[in-house]
């Protein structure tokens, strides 16, 4: 398959009718939203034992500058887990104050002072603190609605829409997640982040794994249009929002990227809900329009390549009335091998026939429990 890579974001007004967008967010207000998940803490703690980092690897994976010290920039670019709570410079020195990581309080860490630390003291400061809505990584509700044979008819139609959209294979957009639909209430918001996660060898995809017999630490949602891993969100608006609300790029059009310039002193450019005025680019809804982005850059040879930082958006906050949105993301596998198993497993499925084989009713088996949000 050719790989081409137009312009980051493109916008198609009218893509769905409103009558489409009202019929979408009925039939999720039917099937009913459940909140937005975040990893939880021991969670997080399994897969830091996982990694069997030592003290001292997990200072240098910090130290991301490679100057000896941990800045606030460093530490606060790390700490999208633990227990989901979104950190702010003043969380993080907080944090130093009540476990005494900080004694000179100058909110930089030394490696003497790191190795002072003890780790189980962050663990239980995390824990002993449950965040708050307006805290959390992601304040929404969502449910995913099917969109494979036997789906309500606007549903298959959309879907074969973001098909003649894309120009993908049949196999491929079929055989991907079903659209997630979103709420955010008055003050929701997604903090910055990318829709896909990185290609580890220690990774795995939520949708291949049903199939590979492999056991590895960390499981991604490798959302992705092809041909390379990561390569298209498509984003459907379904109101108009009274106040605020928009999807943020903050790093859009910038002719360099470091993800360390994303954050300056007290300003975190991924905080949707403090800084989403400070993004290069915002999107405002509008009931019925699409926009989509490519996520991952091409590897020269038809697949996976290198994350597209720039994709980097979020959601800002919500400040009056409701907003209605719907993912769509299309998902491969960054290895060809398991890919193409799962796409032969599916078939096969597919073929023997009965409802509980359908490859649709598998994969929305596979999605139902999906715990991260990326």
């Amino acid at each position: 398959i050719g790989i081409t890579h137009p312009s980051l974001l493109a916008e198609i007004p009218g893509f769905l009718s409103d009558e489409e967008c009202r019929l979408i967010i009925h039939l999720a207000q039917m099937k009913g939203l459940q909140r937005s998940q975040i990893l939880p803490t021991e969670e997080y703690e399994e897969a830091m034992s996982a990694m069997q980092l030592s003290q001292m690897d997990l200072f240098q994976l910090l130290d991301q500058n490679h100057d000896g010290r941990l800045q606030l920039r460093e530490v606060l670019a790390q700490t999208r887990l633990g227990n989901g709570r979104w950190m702010t410079p003043e969380n993080i020195q907080e944090m130093y104050s009540a476990i005494k990581a900080d004694p000179d309080g100058d909110g930089v860490l030394s490696l003497q002072e790191f190795s002072n630390m003890d780790l189980r003291d962050f663990h239980k400061y995390m824990r002993s603190h449950k965040a708050e809505s307006n805290e959390l990584v992601r304040n929404s509700h969502h449910t995913w609605l099917h969109q494979g044979e036997g789906a309500h008819h606007v549903m298959r139609a959309i879907r074969q829409r973001v098909l003649r959209l894309t120009r993908l294979s049949p196999e491929i957009v079929e055989l991907s997640e079903p659209l997630q639909v979103v709420r955010y209430g008055e003050g929701g918001h997604y903090h910055a982040h990318v829709d896909s996660g990185p290609v580890y060898p220690e990774t795995i995809c939520s949708h291949t794994k049903l199939v590979a017999n492999e056991s590895v630490p960390f499981e991604t949602s490798c959302r992705q249009v092809p041909p390379t891993w990561g390569y298209m969100t498509v984003l459907f608006y379904l109101n108009n929002v009274t106040g605020g609300g928009e999807t943020v790029f903050p790093v859009a059009d910038n002719r360099t990227y470091d993800e360390m310039s994303l954050i300056q002193d007290d300003v975190d450019l991924r905080d949707t809900r403090r800084h989403c005025d400070k993004g290069n680019l915002r999107v405002k809804p509008q009931q019925g329009t699409a926009v989509f982005w490519y996520n991952y850059l091409p590897d020269g040879q038809g697949w996976v390549g290198e994350v597209d930082d720039y994709s980097l958006h979020g959601g800002c906050l919500v400040t009056r009335g409701t907003k209605w949105i719907a993912n769509n993301w299309i998902n491969v596998d960054p290895s060809r091998a398991r890919q193409a198993l799962f796409q032969q497993e599916m078939a096969r499925l597919a073929r023997e026939g009965g409802a509980d084989s359908q490859p649709e009713w598998a994969l929305d088996r596979a999605y139902s429990d999906a715990r991260v949000e990326l």
